[in-house]
C-alpha cells in the first residue's frame, strides 16, 4: 500500500504540475499574440500598453531588435534584454519556450516565450513569474507528505479488521478442530453463515468428519465380527488339543480330536482368505484379470463341485442352458462368487438349487435359486453386509461373509448384486442376448 500510494502521489503532482505548465504556456502564448500584434500595427509601445498586457510583479513584455537592443518594454524590462545570443537567434526562426531561475531585473523564477514580431528581424519576448505555480506545488507536495502516511495508516487499520474479520471464522474452525480429538464424537466444525469459500470449507470438512466417522463405525465393527469369528474355531482348536494330550486317549479319539482340529484349521483359512479378499475390496484393489468365459462350461464346473455335497444331503443341482452367454469376467473370481451363493443354497435353502444365466440389454445375469423360503424381509436390505446372518444360520457355522464377497466381485466387474425370494443374482456388463422373462427380471436395487 505504501507503494502503491508513492506512486499515486507521485504521478498527481507530475500531472498537476505539467496542467500548471500548459496553462502558464497558453498564457503566454496569447500575451505574445497580442503583443505581436501591437508592434506589427504601429500602435502604442508597451510600456504605455503594459497595464493592458502585462501584470505588476507578476509578468513583462519586451520588444528586442535584431542586434540585441531592447526597443521596447514594460518596466523594470524595458532597457536590457533578457535574452542571451543564442536564445536570440533561436527566437527569430520560431517560438521558443524559456525558463530561468533568476534575471536581473527579478529576482524570482520567470517563465518566458520569445516570438518573431514583424518582417525586420525583432522578437517578442512575454514572461510571467513561476511563484504562483511553485507555491501551488508545494502546497500540494505538502499535502501529499503529510495525506499519504495518514491514508496509508487508515488503509493498514482497515485492511486489519477486514483480514481479521475476513479469518475469524478460521481461527473458530481451528480451535472446534483441536477440541475433536476422536472420531465418532459427533463434534463438527463451525460453519459460517456467509455463502463464501470458507462456508464451503467448513462444510466440506464436516461432510468429510462424516465420511471418516462412518468409516470408522464399520471398520470398528468389522474388527469386532472379525475377532469373534477367529475366537470361535480358536477356542474350539484349543480345547480339541487339550484333550488330545490328556492321557488314556484312544487312537480313534486322537484322530477325531485332530480331525476336528484340521477342520477349524480349514475354517479359520477360509475366514482368513474372506476377510483379506474383503480388505482388497475396500481399498479398490481387488486383482480381476477379465478373458472371455462361456457361461455353460462355468456353470457347469461350479455345479459339479457340490455334487457330492449335494447327493449326501438328498438334494438336486440343476443347470439351466445358458444358450452360448459369454462374458468378459475373472474366471477364479466369478467361480468364487458362483461357489459362495451355492453353497449358501446348500447351506440354508431347501430343495433344488438351479444355477443360470441370461442377457438382455446389454447385460449378463447370473442366478442360483432355491426351492427354499428365502431370505426373512428384514435381511434383504442388509444381505450382502458382511457379518450378517439370519437367527437360522447363526448355528449353522457360516461367517456370514459369503454374500460380501459375491458384492465385492460383482462391484469389482462394475457389476451389481441383488436377491429376489430365495434367489440372489449376478449381473455383469455383457453382450446383447435372450430376452428374460418378466417372471425372472431381478428387481432394480433399493
Amino acid at each position: 500500500m505504501a507503494v502503491v500510494l508513492a506512486l499515486i502521489g507521485v504521478f498527481v503532482y507530475l500531472r498537476v504540475q505539467s496542467d500548471l505548465d500548459a496553462s502558464l504556456d497558453r498564457s503566454l502564448r496569447s500575451r505574445a499574440d497580442d503583443v505581436a500584434a501591437l508592434v506589427e500595427s504601429g500602435g502604442s509601445g508597451l510600456a504605455a500598453g503594459a497595464a493592458r498586457l502585462t501584470e505588476a510583479d507578476e509578468s513583462f513584455a519586451q520588444l528586442v531588435g535584431p542586434d540585441g537592443q531592447v526597443l521596447d518594454g514594460s518596466a523594470p524590462f524595458d532597457s536590457t534584454s533578457v535574452l542571451t545570443p543564442a536564445e536570440l537567434r533561436a527566437a527569430r526562426q520560431a517560438p521558443v519556450f524559456l525558463e530561468s531561475d533568476a534575471l536581473p531585473q527579478e529576482d524570482d523564477a520567470m517563465r518566458l516565450l520569445a516570438r518573431p514580431a514583424g518582417g525586420e528581424g525583432a522578437v517578442v519576448v512575454v514572461g510571467s513569474s513561476l511563484e504562483d505555480r511553485d507555491e501551488a506545488l508545494a502546497s500540494l507536495g505538502s499535502v501529499l507528505l503529510v495525506g499519504g502516511p495518514v491514508a496509508l495508516l487508515l488503509a493498514a487499520l482497515a485492511g486489519y479488521a477486514l483480514t481479521g474479520a475476513a479469518l475469524r471464522p478460521v481461527a473458530r474452525m481451528r480451535e472446534q478442530a483441536e477440541t475433536i480429538s476422536r472420531l465418532g464424537s459427533g463434534r463438527r466444525l463451525p460453519v459460517a453463515p456467509a455463502r463464501d469459500e470458507l462456508h464451503g470449507l467448513g462444510e466440506t470438512l464436516n461432510q468429510m468428519l462424516d465420511r471418516l466417522e462412518r468409516s470408522a463405525e464399520r471398520e470398528r465393527g468389522f474388527v469386532a465380527s472379525a475377532s469373534h469369528e477367529l475366537r470361535t474355531p480358536l477356542a474350539l482348536m484349543k480345547g480339541e488339543l487339550e484333550l488330545a494330550l490328556r492321557g488314556g486317549r484312544s487312537p480313534e479319539e486322537l484322530r477325531a480330536a485332530l480331525g476336528s482340529a484340521a477342520e477349524e484349521t480349514d475354517r479359520l483359512a477360509r475366514l482368513a482368505e474372506d476377510l483379506l479378499v474383503l480388505a482388497r475390496a475396500d481399498e479398490g484393489r481387488l486383482p480381476v484379470r477379465p478373458e472371455s468365459l462361456a457361461l455353460d462350461e462355468l456353470l457347469e464346473s461350479t455345479a459339479r463341485r457340490f455334487t457330492a455335497r449335494a447327493r449326501e444331503q438328498g438334494r438336486e443341482l440343476r443347470v439351466t442352458d445358458a444358450d452360448g452367454i459369454r462374458v468378459e469376467a475373472d474366471r477364479l473370481r466369478l467361480e468364487q462368487a458362483l461357489a459362495n451363493l451355492v453353497d449358501n443354497a446348500l447351506r440354508y435353502g431347501e430343495g433344488t438349487v438351479e444355477l443360470g444365466a441370461v442377457s438382455e440389454n446389454g447385460t449378463v445375469t447370473l442366478s442360483v435359486r432355491d426351492a427354499g423360503p428365502g431370505f426373512p424381509p428384514e435381511l434383504v436390505d442388509h444381505a450382502f453386509e458382511r457379518f450378517t446372518r439370519a437367527d437360522r444360520a447363526r448355528s449353522r457355522g457360516g461367517a456370514g461373509l459369503g454374500l460380501a464377497i459375491v458384492d465385492a466381485v460383482a462391484r469389482a466387474h462394475d457389476g451389481r448384486t441383488g436377491v429376489n425370494g430365495s434367489e440372489v443374482w449376478i449381473e455383469l456388463p455383457g453382450a446383447p442376448g435372450p430376452t428374460l422373462s418378466p417372471a425372472r427380471r431381478p428387481p432394480p436395487p433399493a
